[in-house]
């Protein structure tokens, strides 16, 4: 059994109507391989997938929204945020009370200490419904 990570967003968050991306890299350090990107998918889509995926195998399943950014500038602004957040906070301190304030679920896991049980995934979508999933994002995507 793998692990999912996600945001956590209230239901009425706009960010649940981007886009999201899942990405399949090894749970431990034992294992070297380059990561799998998949996706775009809406949000429904892309936590069944996920959780049918990570239930079966020793794997880390990222859950994340795209960002639709439509100018180079406001990527530039996206790429200066995230360098200054490292350079203000430096490496996170995993077990900062304020840690979990950063928008991500909490997985559940003890430093040092076993995964906790998961529940049965969810039935993924059919590919019809993740095809339909697709013509909606791009609807969206591109205001049709």
């Amino acid at each position: 059994m793998g692990a999912l990570v996600t945001l956590e967003l209230p239901p009425d968050s706009p960010v649940l109507e981007l886009p999201w991306i899942i990405t399949f890299g090894p749970l431990s350090d034992d294992e070297e391989w380059e990561p799998v990107v998949c996706g775009p998918y809406e949000r429904a889509h892309a936590m069944a997938l996920a959780e049918s995926i990570v239930a079966d195998e020793e794997l880390m399943a990222v859950v994340e929204p795209l960002q639709p950014y439509v100018s180079v500038e406001r990527i530039r602004d996206e790429i200066a945020a995230a360098r200054l957040a490292v350079e203000s906070d430096g490496e996170p301190d995993l077990l900062d009370d304020g840690y979990a304030d950063n928008g991500y679920a909490d997985n559940g896991y003890a430093p040092g200490g076993a995964a906790p049980a998961l529940t049965e995934p969810g039935t993924p979508p059919s590919e019809e419904e993740l095809r339909a999933g697709f013509a909606r994002i791009a609807a969206r995507l591109t205001g049709s």
